[in-house]
């Protein structure tokens, strides 16, 4: 079982930054997408950005030109830039990899354990 681990959330003011990471606990044979989600209280897991293991980004609409996903050059850890974050930005942040641990194996959903992101107005 591949272990995701997250780290970077926490409390900040309005219009600050945060970096979020999340990286496998192992080396996998591939990741083919690795992706942020987020879920506020009361509110269902909603996408906030993806990438693929050639690079191309996805964003969600209420964070586009806000945040910023990337990973590191051997693609077992992703991170995401949030800038200029606002209070509707509250909420647990997941990350997910689709990812298969060796080459026989089938691609599956990995998350991470999830960590809060509190933005105060």
């Amino acid at each position: 079982q591949v272990q995701l681990v997250e780290s970077g959330g926490g409390l900040v003011q309005a219009g600050g930054s945060l970096r979020l990471s999340c990286a496998a606990s192992e080396n996998v044979d591939s990741i083919p997408t690795m992706t942020w989600y987020r879920q506020a209280p009361g509110k269902e897991r909603e996408l906030v950005a993806s990438i693929t293991s050639d690079g191309v980004a996805n964003y969600a609409d209420s964070v586009k030109g806000r945040f910023a996903i990337s990973q590191d050059s051997a693609k077992i850890t992703m991170y995401m830039q949030m800038n200029s974050l606002k209070p509707e930005d509250t909420a647990v942040y997941y990350c997910n990899f689709l990812a298969r641990r060796r080459r026989m194996d089938v691609y599956r959903n990995f998350w991470g354990q999830g960590t809060q992101v509190t933005v105060s107005s």
